[in-house]
């Protein structure tokens, strides 16, 4: 069984194309596991209401956080493999059956902007952030890692014996996490994937320029803590 996370808060636009993506490119036996930050929007409705089997939702009424979300999703997931990206990252997958191939040789999967075949078209102020980002982290803790803050996975379920994403910040906890499992031995393998634009709803992490700015600066201050404690 394939285990996929999705957490959300607010995106009754995109989260229906993406369920029916995932049951199109990802076959059974299959779960979806939709952890829902009690959207304003009703995207839990949205979910709900499909009343599919391989669909799980779980509504969060006292905590909110993705790096949590995903932790929970993890933790109540079922699946020998096990994945998770943003839910407006509608064009992940299409990626899931190369990165299942890859698995045969390594624990973790990263869906990678800076290998061969891979790209971020997104706007320019993102696509430089990240980058500048990930040329840090690549400096700072090493480990043949391009993509550091992916946020797009798929991994086998051994790797929670050994390594659990921190339910603490943003999109950090990703960086941490392939960090640590890299120091434990595991083995991480990158594959190519285009990251666009979102076309519908609000980013996240853009929802205003000190907003934005202050992520950047979190991102970066765990690297270089992560570096300091080993």
């Amino acid at each position: 069984m394939i285990s996929i996370i999705i957490a959300t808060y607010n995106e009754k636009e995109t989260i229906l194309e993406m369920i029916h993506r995932i049951q199109a490119y990802i076959p059974d036996p299959l779960e979806i596991i939709v952890v829902d930050d009690d959207s304003p929007d009703g995207t839990w409705k949205h979910v709900a209401d499909l009343q599919d089997p391989r669909v799980r939702l779980i509504r969060r009424t006292g905590e909110k956080g993705l790096a949590s979300a995903i932790l929970r999703g993890i933790l109540e997931s079922r699946g020998d493999l096990i994945g998770w990206w943003d839910a407006d990252m509608l064009m992940c997958p299409a990626r899931v059956p190369v990165m299942v191939e890859r698995l045969s040789g390594c624990d973790i999967v990263i869906g990678s902007r800076y290998v061969d075949g891979g790209a971020d078209r997104r706007r320019p102020v993102r696509v430089v952030t990240s980058a500048m980002l990930n040329w840090l982290a690549n400096l700072v803790l090493g480990n043949g890692i391009r993509d550091y803050d992916s946020g797009f996975v798929l991994m086998k379920r051994s790797v929670l014996q050994q390594v659990l994403p921190d339910p603490n910040g943003f999109g950090e906890y990703f960086i941490e996490f392939i960090y640590r499992s890299g120091r434990s031995g595991l083995r991480v393998c990158e594959v190519p994937y285009i990251l666009t634009e979102r076309q519908v709803g609000t980013s996240k992490s853009l929802s205003g320029i000190l907003h934005f700015l202050a992520l950047g600066m979190k991102y970066g201050m765990r690297i270089l803590v992560l570096r300091i404690r080993g």
